[in-house]
């Protein structure tokens, strides 16, 4: 089945344009030109990539981003007239994939369409053993069983879980999963550990899957 791109643009005849070029490319596209349509839309229909204009009516490219990566991998091209560096950041901050500035050539997105999507799908179905991870959704699944970890929780699982057996202190693992450097604590890692073995425990209880390494952090490996 094509991927499924959903383009975010208020500028109808870009829009257009995109839509042609991607569909010629063997995508299948949806366009949504108001800010406030897109979580609604994400939410009802899934897509397996989006376009997102950084500057739209209602909800702006930022908010939407923000919105969409507290429950969701999908990813995310920013497209934007705004070149300052500061904004290629602040895109890039809140979890976007990709940066692109007007003026583009819709050659250039499909590209970047195509790229993005060939390394998502290189790392989104992830498996050890009956343990998948499927990093477009945010699921951490055992035995086809979807865990129910957070947001939060399933990005601190990704992270130990992309180097079996490596060691991460807590500061390595606050720097990692805080994007926005909030004030933390070590307890509070210890905790949301706590909870994601709880979860894990439910659905396989004879394996641990993270492991305490005295004074030193938090490793993944199936023993």
């Amino acid at each position: 089945m094509a991927a499924r791109i959903l383009i975010v643009e208020d500028e109808t005849e870009l829009a257009n344009l995109l839509l042609d070029y991607l569909e010629a490319a063997g995508y299948q596209a949806d366009i949504l030109t108001n800010g406030n349509e897109v979580i609604p839309h994400v939410d009802a229909q899934p897509p397996d990539l989006i376009l997102l204009d950084l500057m739209l009516p209602g909800k702006s490219g930022l908010e939407i981003c923000t919105a969409i990566r507290r429950y969701s991998n999908v990813p995310i091209i920013m497209l934007t007239a705004r070149i300052e560096e500061v904004d290629r950041l602040r895109g890039l901050e809140v979890g976007a994939d990709d940066y692109v500035c007007k003026p583009y050539s819709p050659r250039e997105i499909v590209a970047r369409v195509k790229a993005v999507l060939r390394r998502t799908h290189s790392s989104e179905q992830q498996r050890y053993g009956e343990i998948q991870l499927r990093c477009s959704t945010g699921q951490l699944l055992i035995g086809g069983q979807d865990v129910g970890l957070t947001a939060l929780e399933f990005h601190l699982f990704e992270l130990l879980y992309s180097e079996p057996g490596r060691i991460f202190s807590r500061d390595q693992i606050m720097d990692r999963i805080y994007s926005d450097y909030r004030v933390i604590s070590d307890r509070t890692i210890d905790s949301h550990i706590k909870k994601v073995r709880k979860k894990i425990a439910a659905l396989l209880p004879d394996k641990e899957l993270i492991h305490s390494v005295y004074g030193a952090g938090y490793k993944f490996e199936v023993q």
